[in-house]
């Protein structure tokens, strides 16, 4: 068989969004002086329609979809922390990486979630299109839907290309944002008990 038959083969498996997105790179790369036709280029588009599949597949997943029953009653009503999850996102106004880490903690009110659960939930929400804000309250909302807990507290920690790479280029700038619901919005103890616990530090 020749090889001209097996890559038409190939193409044909392929999603249409997929032959789309190369398509739109092949002329990304011609609009920018470049040669989709050397060597270096040749699977450009590909590789570029694969990676971009992989890292907005967060798009068709729901909360169900990574919750899938994780979800148990128990009787403990302390903080739960997960802290220091590293994550990476697409900014959607340049579709530059930012990536950083994440601690997202909840106060149980009779139901509690699998650890492992928290950053695939993460993951659901920073696999797409994105700004660091919005990811935050989405990732601290869900949490609060799923669970019903008395409280939520979700921070980001991220560095972003666009402000490193072009713009600015600030290489050691660093973006923080919080979202914190019910009783971790509402009591200054619970705050700070976060913040230390975040930070590593005995809560006084």
């Amino acid at each position: 068989m020749s090889s001209v038959a097996l890559l038409d083969d190939r193409e044909l498996t392929k999603p249409s969004s997929h032959r789309s997105m190369e398509g739109a790179v092949t002329t990304l790369l011609n609009a920018i002086g470049e040669d989709p036709d050397r060597e270096g280029l040749l699977r450009t588009p590909e590789r570029v329609a694969k990676s971009l599949a992989f890292l907005t597949s967060g798009a068709d997943k729901t909360m169900a979809d990574v919750l899938n029953g994780a979800v148990f009653t128990e009787d403990y009503d302390q903080m739960v922390l997960v802290k220091d999850i590293e994550f990476y996102s697409l900014c959607e106004h340049h579709m530059l990486p930012f990536f950083g880490k994440a601690h997202i903690a909840y106060l149980p009110a009779g139901r509690v979630v699998g650890l492992s659960k928290l950053p695939r939930l993460l993951e659901v929400y920073a696999r797409r299109l994105q700004v660091q804000e919005r990811l935050t309250q989405q990732v601290a909302w869900a949490i609060q839907e799923a669970l019903r807990p008395r409280g939520v507290a979700v921070m980001l920690e991220a560095a972003h290309f666009c402000m490193m790479m072009r713009g600015v280029e600030k290489q050691n700038s660093k973006t923080v944002t919080s979202a914190l619901l019910g009783e971790f919005r509402d009591s200054p103890a619970l705050r700070g008990e976060f913040l230390s616990a975040v930070r590593g530090q005995a809560a006084h």
